[in-house]
C-alpha cells in the first residue's frame, strides 16, 4: 500500500506541477486553479490521503492573511486612495522622468503593504487615464507599474501571496523580513526607474509641451469620510505588523473594521480572488501528499552543502518560478528548506528570488497580466516581447543585488 501510494503521489504531482508549467491542460480549458483542484482531488480519489489530512495539509493562516489583506486593499480602492493619489501627482504635471519616478513609487510603496496584485488591478486604469490626460505615451509607465508592484512587494510578508506563505511557513516575524528585505526593495526600485529610463530614453525625451488629451476613464471617487477611517486602519494595521501581532489576526480584524460603514459588504469581496485562494488551498494539499509520501524516504540532508544557501535557492527559485509560477515554487521549496542548517537565510532568499523573478518575463507574475489585460481594455497594448526589454535585465540586475545584499549582510 505504501509503495502504491508512493507512486501514485509521485504521477499526480508530476501531472499537476507539468499542467501549471503549461496554464493550461490540452484539450481542456482548464486555468491553473483548477488544475491545482483536480490534482487535490486526485490524491483523495486514489488513497493517498484522506480529507482530514488533506485539511490538515491547508495552511489557515496564509488563507486567512491573504483574504484579509485583499480585503483591506478592496476597502481602500473604494474609498478612493489610489485615486487621490494619482490626482495629486496629475495636478503637479509632471515632466516624462518625474511622471515615471512617481508611477514607480506610487506602485512599490502600496505594493510593500498591501497585495501588489490588488494595487495592480486599482492603477492600471488610472495610470493609463492619468497618461492620457498628461499626453503621454502609456507602455512605459504600464511596464514601469508592473515592474516595480512586484520588486516593491518583496519588502513585507504582505506584500504579494508567496511572501504570506513563507512568512508562515518559516516564522518569520513581519518586522525582521522588512528589516532583511526591505532595502532589497528600495535599491530594486532605483534600479527600476533607471532600467525604464534607459530602455524608453527616446521616448520620455520631451521635445514639446504635453497635449492633454481627453479620457473617458472614470475612477473612484474619493469618499473623505472613509477615506480618512480607511487610511487610519491600514495604518493601525501596519503598526501591529510590526509590533509582532499574528498577522493573520491583526489583518482579519483590519478588515473586519474596514466593512462596518454603508458601503455594502460585497463590493469589498468583488475584490477577493478567489480562485487564487482555492489554488493555494489545492497546492498545499498536493505538495503535502507528495511530500508525506515521496519525499520523507529521501535524505535531503545530504544533498545540503556547508555553505550559504543564497546562491543556489535564488538561482533554482528564478528557474522554477518562471517554469511554474512563484506560489507553486515556493510550496515546492518546503521540504528542502527543513532540513538547511541557515532556515532563515535560505527562507528569505527564497522571498527575494521568487518574488524578483516575476519581472523576468510579462507571464512571470499575475500583476504583470492584470496590467496587461487591464491596458488592453482601455486601449493600450502591453506586448510580451515589448515587455521583455524591461524583464530580463531588471530581473538580472535586482536579483543579483538582492544576492549580493543577503550574502553580505547575515545579521
Amino acid at each position: 500500500m505504501a509503495e502504491w501510494n508512493s507512486w501514485t503521489a509521485a504521477a499526480i504531482f508530476a501531472a499537476v506541477y507539468a499542467a501549471l508549467a503549461l496554464g493550461e491542460v490540452p484539450g481542456l480549458r482548464l486555468d491553473r486553479p483548477t488544475i491545482a483542484l483536480a490534482g487535490a482531488a486526485a490524491m483523495l480519489a486514489f488513497g493517498v490521503m484522506d480529507l482530514q489530512e488533506a485539511a490538515g495539509a491547508v495552511d489557515p493562516g496564509t488563507i486567512v492573511l491573504l483574504f484579509a489583506m485583499m480585503v483591506l486593499a478592496g476597502r481602500l480602492r473604494l474609498a478612493g486612495l489610489f485615486d487621490a493619489a494619482t490626482r495629486i501627482v496629475a495636478a503637479r504635471r509632471p515632466g516624462p522622468r518625474a511622471l515615471l519616478a512617481a508611477v514607480v513609487a506610487l506602485s512599490g510603496v502600496l505594493s510593500a503593504f498591501l497585495v501588489n496584485d490588488v494595487v495592480c488591478v486599482a492603477l492600471t486604469p488610472l495610470v493609463v487615464g492619468l497618461c492620457r490626460s498628461l499626453g503621454r505615451p502609456a507602455v512605459p509607465y504600464l511596464v514601469a507599474l508592473a515592474t516595480a508592484s512586484n520588486v516593491g512587494s518583496t519588502a513585507t510578508i504582505t506584500g504579494n501571496p508567496q511572501n504570506m506563505i513563507i512568512g508562515s511557513l518559516s516564522g518569520i516575524s513581519y518586522a525582521r523580513f522588512a528589516a532583511r528585505l526591505g532595502p532589497i526593495a528600495v535599491g530594486g526600485l532605483l534600479l527600476t526607474f533607471l532600467t525604464v529610463a534607459f530602455v524608453y530614453r527616446k521616448t520620455l525625451r520631451e521635445t514639446a509641451p504635453p497635449r492633454p488629451a481627453r479620457t473617458t476613464l472614470r475612477p473612484h471617487r474619493a469618499r473623505r469620510g472613509l477615506l480618512v477611517r480607511s487610511v487610519l486602519v491600514a495604518t493601525a494595521t501596519v503598526a501591529a505588523f510590526l509590533a509582532g501581532a499574528p498577522a493573520p489576526v491583526a489583518a482579519l480584524v483590519a478588515a473586519a473594521v474596514m466593512m462596518l460603514d454603508r458601503l455594502r459588504p460585497e463590493r469589498a469581496f468583488e475584490s477577493v480572488d478567489w480562485p487564487l485562494l482555492v489554488m493555494f488551498a489545492a497546492l498545499f494539499a498536493v505538495v503535502h501528499g507528495f511530500e508525506a509520501n515521496v519525499v520523507r524516504r529521501w535524505d535531503l540532508a545530504r544533498w545540503v552543502g556547508e555553505g550559504s544557501p543564497v546562491v543556489p535557492i535564488s538561482l533554482a527559485s528564478v528557474l522554477l518560478s518562471n517554469l511554474v509560477s512563484n506560489v507553486p515554487a515556493v510550496l515546492l521549496f518546503k521540504p528542502l528548506l527543513a532540513v538547511i542548517p541557515d532556515r532563515e537565510q535560505a527562507w528569505l532568499a527564497l522571498a527575494m528570488s521568487s518574488t524578483l523573478a516575476g519581472n523576468l518575463t510579462l507571464l512571470g507574475s499575475v500583476a504583470n497580466l492584470i496590467v496587461a489585460e487591464g491596458a488592453r481594455r482601455h486601449g493600450e497594448r502591453l506586448g510580451f516581447l515589448e515587455y521583455l526589454k524591461v524583464g530580463v535585465p531588471l530581473t538580472i540586475l535586482t536579483v543579483a543585488a538582492g544576492v549580493a545584499w543577503l550574502s553580505l549582510t547575515n545579521y
